[in-house]
């Protein structure tokens, strides 16, 4: 049994671009999941890092269900069930938890948990998660780090949904490479942007990101 359905991961895998919300208000849920719809960005990760995230979920999984709306830094079990509580169609974290991807197993939410190290990608893989979170991408080596640790997994179907110091200027190399699910898109929405409620230049930023998406993935 695997972590991550595979028409859930066609999905994300045509969009190219998971857009990362930090939110700390839910009241600003809606507007920012619309903003990035209409720019074409269909599917988010919010962050459980502040108070407000699993209401922010719940309200966009009410009124904006053409969004893929999952939940991200999920660090504990407990959380798993606080995301699917709240209407997570997925959940994410920064970094291996074998008690966490084994409760999200027994609980039935599509997982991708976080890698760097050869190690981190066995133990994904044995655990059943063929889609795994690289964190932090870039810190981390870059595309070039990605090639070398993907290479002795590509046989096992290993996909990697990088993140971290990924922007405009550098997504294009790393949408292009074979191993890469979707992007994590944390410039997508920035924190500093949705306080402003500039919901303008988040659409502004969705669209050029899913025209990119578009040229460089152009039969997805």
């Amino acid at each position: 049994m695997t972590l991550f359905p595979s028409s859930l991961q066609d999905r994300l895998h045509r969009g190219g671009v998971i857009a990362v919300l930090i939110l700390e208000d839910a009241r600003d849920a809606v507007s920012a999941a619309r903003a990035l719809v209409e720019g074409g960005v269909g599917a988010m990760e919010l962050t459980l890092r502040t108070p407000a995230a699993l209401e922010a979920l719940r309200l966009i999984r009410a009124e904006v269900p053409e969004m893929i709306a999952g939940a991200g830094t999920i660090l504990m079990p407990r959380q798993v069930d606080e995301a699917i509580g709240a209407g997570a169609a997925f959940g994410v974290a920064p970094g291996f938890n074998p008690r966490v991807v084994e409760h999200a197993l027994g609980s039935g939410l599509p997982f991708a948990p976080g890698v760097c190290t050869p190690t981190d990608v066995e133990l994904a893989l044995e655990s059943g998660c063929k889609l795994m979170k690289l964190f932090p991408a870039e810190p981390c080596g870059g595309l070039p780090y990605l090639r070398a640790i993907s290479a002795p997994f590509a046989h096992c179907g290993a996909r990697f949904i990088p993140l971290g110091g990924i922007g405009p200027a550098n997504a294009e190399a790393w949408l292009r490479e074979p191993s890469v699910a979707a992007l994590g898109g944390s410039w997508l929405a920035p924190r500093e942007v949705v306080a402003k409620r500039d919901w303008h230049a988040i659409t502004t930023a969705a669209r050029e990101a899913a025209a990119l998406v578009r040229r460089v993935r152009p039969s997805d």
